[in-house]
């Protein structure tokens, strides 16, 4: 089973046993199987089955920092069939808060080449400034290009966002907005070690949604950094996780990592947000009509 297949059965087995470490959503995720099971069922009714290869396969991306320029011009080709380049070390590229000013090399570098880009924002970004840098590396306007990653905590995303978003809605710029309550929210433990409090992950990504929903725009995405292991780096969570279990099973060697029961949390969390928006949209469009 790999990460595109939609044959979830294996994946219950697996929450079953984990029940008795505390998988409290575990019900939740019954639920979602089945549903994911009726609509799989529809499917081979209309002939396609788990089977077949659009089924278990996914397009796999990959992104990074633009951030050691000599190693991403080494990578930089030209595509001999249309002229344009392309920076072959992934397939989207990101400038981040130390290095995206507006005369700076990084985003000169950026600005040259084709692949989508991503700008890292926090508090300190300036309206006008994100304008300014949406225009330089986006000229044309061209959908898909530009995707604007906020990471800021919190209050601050209640305080700050909603002026960024009316400042870009206002330029006309087209962008997808992604949220990345990570690095935002990391502090350094007792101990030493560098944490995550989930509560604190869980609040900006309400954030993040409250006030797209307020300003009328779409959330376009969410960066978390996790891992399917069992891992004590991020405290919090419904199998709470404390500053005195971080030393138990701290295995990363650069950010703290939400671990699988805190991964599966935020995404129901942030599954049961899109369902309740989805059905507020259909009630108001039977309303309309």
């Amino acid at each position: 089973m790999g990460i595109g297949d939609l044959d979830f059965r294996p994946w219950i087995c697996f929450l079953l046993l984990a029940l008795k470490s505390g998988f409290g959503f575990i019900i939740r995720y019954m639920e979602l199987a089945q549903r994911v099971d009726e609509a799989l069922g529809f499917m081979a009714a209309a002939g396609i089955t788990i089977g077949d290869p659009q089924m278990n396969t996914v397009d796999f991306w990959t992104s990074h920092e633009c951030l050691h320029l000599p190693y991403e011009q080494a990578l930089t080709r030209e595509d001999s069939t249309t002229g344009l380049y392309y920076d072959c070390s992934a397939h989207m590229l990101w400038v981040g808060e130390r290095t995206r000013q507006l005369d700076g090399a990084h985003v000169e570098f950026l600005r040259g080449i084709s692949n989508p880009l991503g700008i890292k924002v926090s508090d300190k970004m300036d309206p006008k400034d994100l304008v300014k840098l949406c225009e330089i590396l986006n000229p044309r306007n061209k959908p898909g290009r530009l995707t604007i990653i906020t990471r800021m905590g919190a209050d601050n995303m209640r305080i700050k966002l909603p002026l960024l978003i009316r400042a870009v809605r206002q330029a006309g710029l087209i962008v997808t907005w992604v949220s990345d309550p990570m690095h935002g929210n990391t502090i350094k433990a007792p101990c030493g070690l560098k944490t995550r409090p989930f509560d604190a992950i869980r609040s900006e990504l309400r954030a993040f949604f409250d006030v797209h929903e307020q300003e009328g725009s779409y959330p376009g995405g969410v960066h978390l950094e996790m891992t399917g292991q069992n891992v004590t780096e991020c405290i919090g969570g419904s199998n709470t996780v404390t500053f005195d279990d971080l030393n138990s099973r701290y295995h990363t060697h650069c950010d703290p990592r939400l671990n699988a029961s805190q991964s599966l949390e935020l995404a129901f969390a942030i599954s049961e947000r899109l369902r309740k928006r989805r059905l507020k949209s259909a009630k108001e469009l039977c309303n309309d009509n």
